[in-house]
């Protein structure tokens, strides 16, 4: 971490985290099946520690696989009952998982940058995003939504995140920034 915002603060009420990048390895070829979703390490303790804190995780990811034909819904599914039988006993911990199945020429409002699936998240979970809520990503996407929701943005550097941090300096002065899922969770204690 190279930047003095390194303590998340008080605890949240709420923590969305982005998936490919910040819970499990991107792919620029895409994550199109549960054989290719694979956890970052530390990313399952992060989750599994967030439900000890009584803090609820959600889930808001873009998923243009769908869009492009790369793979199904049913592949989409059968990748979060991974990560849901890798989380075994707290696999509860997440509430809730907003996805994005569109294109970036589809102008749905649920495609990060835009709000939407955070507002679904805060809809269906019943917590303003106001109120103390991070969103965690490691893309300038889920910085800027997190801005427009009225989220507190946190970059991981793991995924896109390294790269985002290098390019977005100006931006990246006033984010709360770690290594990874974990650093940022434990940030909280």
């Amino acid at each position: 971490m190279k930047n003095n915002n390194n303590k998340a603060g008080k605890l949240p009420t709420l923590v969305i985290l982005d998936r490919d990048g910040v819970i499990n390895e991107d792919s620029d070829q895409y994550i199109k099946s549960s054989a290719e979703w694979l956890p970052i390490q530390g990313s399952l303790r992060g989750i599994k520690k967030l439900k000890q804190l009584k803090i609820p995780v959600a889930i808001a990811t873009n998923q243009s696989g769908i869009a492009r034909g790369f793979f199904s819904y049913a592949a989409l599914h059968d990748m979060h009952q991974k990560l849901f039988s890798l989380l075994k006993t707290d696999a509860d911990a997440i509430r809730y998982i907003a996805v994005c199945p569109h294109g970036p020429c589809d102008d749905c409002d649920c495609r990060k940058p835009k709000t939407g699936m955070l507002l679904e998240i805060s809809q269906k979970l019943l917590i303003e995003l106001s109120k103390s809520v991070y969103f965690v990503g490691d893309s300038l996407k889920d910085i800027q939504a997190a801005n427009q929701a009225g989220c507190t943005p946190v970059l991981v550097k793991t995924g896109k995140g390294e790269k985002t941090y290098q390019q977005n300096p100006v931006i990246c002065q006033k984010l709360l920034v770690f290594d990874n899922l974990q650093q940022f969770v434990e940030s909280l204690l």
